[in-house]
């Protein structure tokens, strides 16, 4: 793909759509996850023209969205036609991952270590020397998945490291 370099301006995100193969269980993961009650349940749709617009022939499915303070989090099942589960590994390009900030980062992962989330690997502090810019030397990062395997994180920026 040969996609020119002049500017096009997009600066604020709407929401992250999540194929998901069982809208209750995912329903019932980012409720507790993020402790807020779907604005959006069960929406179904079927059109074949949806499904054009994304290189689909058809598409049947339901959905579910949760609105957080600063983004939405759609979750979709598709049920014509069936995905295959990505296995979205980080290291794979075209996996993406969504980063939930928080502000007592030691407290929100005990919490989740409490309830039984399973973390990829221990949580991580960036150091000096292992990290550029220096803004960044003290965040605090953990990674885990949602049932279908997304990967998540929570982060706790510190200094001048917005994300």
């Amino acid at each position: 793909m040969s996609v020119s370099s002049a500017p096009i301006g997009l600066t604020r995100a709407a929401h992250v759509g999540i194929s998901v193969s069982d809208l209750d269980v995912s329903i019932t993961f980012y409720r507790a996850l993020t402790g807020t009650e779907p604005v959006v349940t069960d929406e179904t749709m079927h059109s074949v023209p949806f499904g054009g617009s994304q290189g689909l022939p058809t598409a049947k499915l339901r959905y579910a969205t949760f609105n957080l303070d600063n983004v939405g989090i759609d979750l979709i099942q598709f049920q014509e036609p069936v995905g295959q589960r990505t296995n979205g590994a980080a290291n794979r390009p075209g996996s993406m991952h969504l980063c939930f900030k928080v502000d007592d980062f030691d407290a929100v992962y005990r919490r989740m270590k409490d309830a039984g989330y399973d973390f990829l690997g221990d949580d991580y502090t960036f150091l000096a020397g292992e990290v550029t810019p220096d803004a960044a030397l003290g965040t605090k990062v953990a990674y885990f998945n949602d049932p279908d395997g997304t990967n998540l994180e929570i982060i706790q920026p510190e200094g001048g490291f917005a994300n």
